[in-house]
């Protein structure tokens, strides 16, 4: 407590002696001891402590008011009035009112503190006697009441839980059922949102790798220090774009949005696309891959797309953490209960029991955190429940110092009837060879993209093709528009535009004799799969998702192209 100069009114408050000095100088209770006008003359170490004042910038200048909630005393005051059929001023009476006439009083009240903030407060307030039985001040002695509020607080909400819980056990099928439509609406709009957060993610994404890619590509060529940097920009941004990929994957599995289209798969195709991806990555660590080779066709009842997905974590896995020169075989066996059976052997360090426990288990990289190799720790939860999806199981066998088998058992089919392309197209539509670009008349291409960044990237990218003449437009209206009036061969669009989505300006173009047969390919951040199933049905030629890979999109664009010229509908400017 600050040593300050006792008054002839201060004096008295301090008689009492030992007990009294004990109470006034707790840290933890507020004691503020005022005259009988309620100006503070003394203010404690554990009012300090509370409120922010020293004593000296309260003592002989305020009442206990002043640092006191006044809306509350407001309160106080008309409930006191009440109370007692006596009208009570609002302040400092309201405060000692009731101890004033010998009445015990202990009330909460919001306390203010010297910086302005507040906090709650229990405070018990005594009337102080001289030896006449005359009031000399009174004594205010306060509690910081907030974990008190907060416990309180937490029960009434713990109480509202259990009455809920209460409630909803006794609700009948009916409201059972609105409550399981309330889930589904919650789990729709936890897809809105991957699907919203997939995009924000992908379009600044596009423009990275895109540039970048467009660098890497210049003539002349970059110096060996640019191209250097080229590669770690393009590296850090398939990366990210790996694990944006993942968290959505696994997002999208929990919460049931997963499609799966099961057909006839070759297992040979697979593995030979795998293959091709898959090389150029064992090839930089120094690692032999063995494919095995096929005299007999396998053919799984799976997802085509979803099982490349599962064969590429498991090679890229084996790669990943496998030594420098070791090895990656992979075979494909028929199994029991009509079963092939798909088997990654690697000579990594290996596994022990106890981390094959914990292997297909989200975020848990088994002690790999701190190692240089990156990851989530989630791509093999994705790849078990897409196999498990696809109707099939998943397993390891390891031992330490030797290496990890990782195989996946998935259903035999029967070979396929034969089908002509992917998309309920004849083999005509694609094209045997694309000509030289330097040869080809040029055609017309409409651009409609509202992201300054993507249109800058795509103008640059059809600025290499002389073959191609590019139009653009910022809004779908605009688009439809210049369709009209320019009848472009090929037109890109994206999806969120303003004004009119991709989707809307579709119907419109595909509704109007005058562009109905211009072939649409959607463009678009917007990239889990229900996203791109809901393009093609909407009749977009193809559905390229950003970032986009300039090869694919080159290659896309050209079968486009081709498409238009073999239906007699390009008109060569």
């Amino acid at each position: 407590m600050h040593k300050i100069e006792l008054t002839s009114v201060q004096q008295p408050l301090l008689k009492a002696g030992a007990l009294q000095d004990a109470i006034f100088n707790s840290a933890n209770f507020s004691s503020i001891a005022t005259d009988a006008q309620g100006v503070i003359q003394i203010f404690n170490v554990g009012a300090e402590r509370m409120l922010g004042y020293k004593a000296e910038d309260v003592v002989d200048k305020i009442t206990p008011a002043g640092i006191s909630d006044a809306q509350e005393l407001i309160v106080r005051a008309a409930a006191l009035s009440l109370e007692l059929d006596t009208p009570i001023t609002p302040g400092f009476d309201a405060l000692v009112f009731k101890a004033s006439r010998g009445i015990e009083d202990i009330y909460e009240l919001t306390y203010i503190r010297k910086d302005g903030s507040r906090f709650p407060a229990i405070v018990s307030v005594t009337a102080l006697r001289d030896a006449q039985d005359k009031i000399i001040g009174y004594l205010l002695i306060g509690t910081d009441n907030t974990a008190r509020k907060q416990v309180e607080a937490e029960q009434a909400l713990l109480d509202q839980r259990l009455r809920d819980q209460q409630r909803l056990l006794q609700e009948n099928n009916v409201e059972l059922e609105l409550a399981k439509a309330a889930a589904e609406k919650a789990n729709l709009a936890k897809s809105e949102f991957l699907s919203s957060m997939s995009h924000e993610l992908r379009t600044p994404l596009n423009a990275v790798l895109g540039f970048a890619q467009l660098m890497s590509s210049e003539t002349p060529s970059p110096t060996p220090a640019q191209k250097l940097s080229i590669e770690q920009i393009l590296q850090a941004g398939w990366y990210l774009l790996r694990l944006i990929n993942e968290i959505l994957d696994l997002s999208m599995i929990e919460s049931g949005k997963v499609t799966m289209s099961l057909e006839a798969v070759s297992v040979a195709d697979v593995l030979q696309d795998c293959q091709a991806m898959i090389e150029p990555q064992a090839h930089k660590r120094g690692i032999q891959m063995t494919f095995p080779r096929f005299d007999n066709l396998f053919y799984v009842h799976a997802d085509r797309t979803r099982i490349k997905q599962v064969v590429i974590n498991l090679l890229s896995n084996a790669i990943k953490y496998n030594r420098e020169g070791g090895t990656v075989t992979v075979q494909c066996v028929m199994g029991a209960e009509n079963r092939v059976r798909v088997s990654v052997t690697d000579t990594g360090a290996g596994l022990t029991p106890e981390q094959v426990t914990q292997l297909f288990q989200p975020f848990n990289r088994l002690g790999q955190e701190t190692s240089a190799e990156e990851g989530t720790g989630i791509g093999l939860v994705v790849t078990k429940q897409l196999v498990e999806l696809m109707g099939g199981v998943i397993g390891v066998e390891s031992r330490v110092g030797v290496g990890s088998i990782f195989w996946a058992d998935l259903p035999a089919s029967g070979v396929p009837a034969l089908v002509f392309g992917n998309s309920g197209e004849t083999v005509a539509d694609e094209p045997d060879q694309v000509a030289a670009h330097t040869s080809s008349p040029q055609r017309l291409l409409l651009y409609v993209e509202d992201n300054p960044a993507n249109m800058a990237l795509v103008e640059q990218l059809i600025a290499r093709r002389s073959d191609l003449k590019l139009l653009t437009a910022i809004d779908g209206h605009l688009g439809i528009q210049l369709a009209r009036a320019h009848q472009p061969d090929v037109i890109l669009m994206d999806i969120n535009l303003p004004g009119i989505s991709g989707y809307g300006a579709l119907k419109i173009l595909r509704e109007d004799p005058a562009t109905a047969h211009i072939p649409v390919m959607a463009v678009s951040a917007n990239a889990v799969p229900r996203d791109i199933a809901r393009g093609m049905e909407a009749g977009f030629f193809r559905y390229l998702t950003k970032p986009i890979k300039v090869t694919e999109f080159m290659d896309a664009l050209d079968v486009a192209l081709h498409h238009a010229a073999q239906h007699g509908l390009s008109k060569p400017g």
